[in-house]
């Protein structure tokens, strides 16, 4: 196989850090419950389909893609992916932001979407691809 090219066979990488280990599976798992959500409307990311329309479908889709992405190219040792995974570890917060920037709603609300459990998950997301040995793997080996 080339040196630039994406090995669709890769899905995960056994020699990465921990941090970025769990992240990956994080990413895969979060993609799987977006892909439902986009799908029956019963997440953020289907939510936005529907109350936004067309611009909201577009913003759902490229959610649900940047998930599954960003762990396949982060599998790759892809810097891309890492970045994506950043993008796609924070969307959730501004889906949350953009969907409920009604005035009726306190910043508790547009931070945790009233499901703490999701929270946790999202906020164990961006931890772990934000921590120092994620941070430094992705400098020192990705390209």
């Amino acid at each position: 196989m080339a040196r630039g090219s994406i090995d669709f066979r890769r899905w995960f990488d056994r020699m990465a850090p921990q941090t970025l280990q769990i992240a990956t599976m994080l990413l895969y798992l979060n993609g799987f419950f977006a892909v439902i959500g986009f799908m029956d409307k019963s997440d953020w990311v289907g939510y936005a389909r529907v109350d936004k329309g067309t611009i909201g479908t577009v913003v759902g889709l490229v959610v649900v893609v940047s998930f599954i992405a960003s762990g396949l190219l982060m599998a790759n040792d892809r810097r891309a992916g890492y970045r994506l995974g950043l993008f796609a570890a924070f969307s959730p917060f501004l889906l949350r932001f953009w969907i409920l920037s009604d005035s009726r709603f306190d910043l508790w609300d547009r931070i945790s979407g009233g499901n703490t459990i999701s929270l946790l998950f999202d906020v164990a997301l961006c931890a772990l691809l934000l921590h120092p040995m994620s941070r430094e793997h992705q400098r020192v080996w990705y390209r």
